[in-house]
């Protein structure tokens, strides 16, 4: 059992303390230092694929799948893809003109017509990030044209099948299924149906197999754009999960910090208003005594400087190790002996076990948070302290006879709910309120390992 005196005085100072806990925001997320910039991000598939596309806002999505979401809700509009349209665009015109060559004498040859039918389904593609179901159909329609005018087959089909993929990916699947479907029955229907009425003049209805290769490629191209968009997504997914674990990480470090900041700087602060309140009364009286309460003033304040630039250094180098150990209950009797220079007198019952660096952590600060409730808002001038460990759990029971004072004695009223979450921290309970016969009782239960006593 460990007893300090207190020192006794007539009166309680009207001063009141100023609770330096650091308050909620009220939409519950991270300060606004932290935020990331609001620059969207973008998914999509990798490799050469996503190079020559990202820069191009090709992946744009404005569908219901759309992952390039900004951080409040809103899809940004993607950039123009000028680049990669245009390099498509003079690759079909001039892959064309040597089809052109190849084909001379079975297609027709290409005229303005057919140049501008190229040109047009290369074009189009320069709004398939925001414009994509207009595009897959419009581009599908020019490239049916073109064929069936009779010009030579050639790479103008790449078209149709960069305008389905970005349909797909960006959520309009069912659009770009319905473009590929026409596509196929548009040219089934042109080569095996009105290919008499076209031209070339004299053309053959080719055989079946052929339609049925060009299927399989459509349904191949489908399945490609379907794992890109599938893929695209669960990306999203990750990073948002990703953005949001880093926020849950920010919140929680930032209320640890913000309960660090409340116990040790309400409890200094409370001694230090204390002592300031007996060194103004005695300071003509008794000189001695106010010297030795600004003596204590000055110990206090430095104390709490130290601890509070120990918290700093941990934002300023976050991951690296404490300078100083982080205080555990075998710091009990300073915390007993601060109390005794604020005119409490603590009796502490049972020793203090050997705990995990977290639950000793915790265990010193709901003390020392609760004995500075007793100084600041009880009449009482002792407090009983009891410590007691069963069956893996300690228990902590601080207790004091009252009354309350009524008195504003500062502070935001945060400092029970700083010792509930350290209690729920370590899944354990804290009771605190009235007693029936007066006074007033905090009892925590923390969980704890099965170690031996110190």
């Amino acid at each position: 059992m460990i007893t300090t005196p207190g020192r006794r005085r007539t009166g309680r100072p009207a001063s009141s303390v100023t609770d330096m806990d650091e308050q909620r925001g009220s939409g519950g997320g991270p300060p606004g230092w932290w935020r990331p910039g609001r620059r969207p991000f973008r998914h999509g598939p990798p490799g050469g694929i996503r190079r020559a596309h990202e820069d191009d806002g090709a992946f744009g999505a404005h569908g219901a799948h759309g992952a390039a979401a900004t951080e409040g809700g809103e899809t940004p509009r993607p950039r123009w893809p000028w680049r990669s349209t245009v390099l498509l665009t003079v690759f079909v015109l001039a892959g064309s003109g040597f089809a052109e060559h190849a084909q001379e004498g079975e297609r027709v040859a290409l005229d303005p017509f057919g140049r501008i039918l190229l040109f047009l389904a290369g074009a189009l593609l320069l709004w398939r990030g925001r414009h994509p179901v207009p595009v897959v159909f419009a581009t599908v329609a020019a490239v049916l044209l073109y064929t069936g005018a009779g010009y030579p087959y050639g790479p103008v089909f790449l078209t149709v099948a960069v305008a389905c993929f970005s349909a797909v990916v960006s959520g309009h699947r069912h659009a770009a299924w319905a473009a590929m479907g026409t596509f196929w029955a548009g040219h089934a229907l042109i080569a095996h149906v009105l290919y008499g009425r076209l031209p070339p003049s004299g053309d053959e209805a080719p055989s079946w197999n052929q339609e049925i290769v060009i299927a399989t490629w459509v349904v191949a191209l489908v399945a490609v754009s379907e794992l890109a968009r599938i893929r695209r997504e669960q990306w999203a997914r990750e990073r948002a999960e990703r953005a949001r674990a880093a926020r849950r990480r920010a919140d929680e470090e930032r209320l640890r910090i913000a309960r660090e900041l409340h116990d040790v700087l309400a409890h200094s602060i409370s001694v230090i208003n204390v002592q300031a309140g007996v060194g103004l009364a005695l300071l003509d009286s008794d000189p001695e005594q106010a010297r030795s309460a600004l003596t204590t003033i000055k110990a206090k304040s430095k104390e709490a400087l130290g601890e509070v630039r120990q918290v700093l250094d941990t934002l300023r180098a976050p991951g690296a190790a404490p300078r100083a150990p982080a205080p555990g209950l075998d710091r009990l009797p300073e915390l007993v002996e601060q109390a005794a220079s604020a005119g409490l007198t603590v009796t502490v019952e049972g020793e203090p076990p050997h705990l995990p660096p977290g639950a000793d952590l915790a265990a010193f600060r709901i003390v020392q948070e609760a004995l500075t409730n007793v100084v600041r808002h009880s009449g009482s001038r002792e407090a009983r302290v009891r410590i007691e460990r069963d069956a893996g759990r300690l228990r902590l029971r601080v207790d004091d006879d009252g009354p309350a004072t009524g008195a504003d004695a500062g502070g935001s009223g945060n400092g029970l709910a700083g010792m509930r979450e350290r209690a729920a921290a370590l899944n354990g309970t804290i009771e605190a309120g009235p007693r029936p016969d007066g006074g007033f009782r905090v009892l925590v239960v923390l969980p704890i390992e099965a170690e031996e006593d110190r």
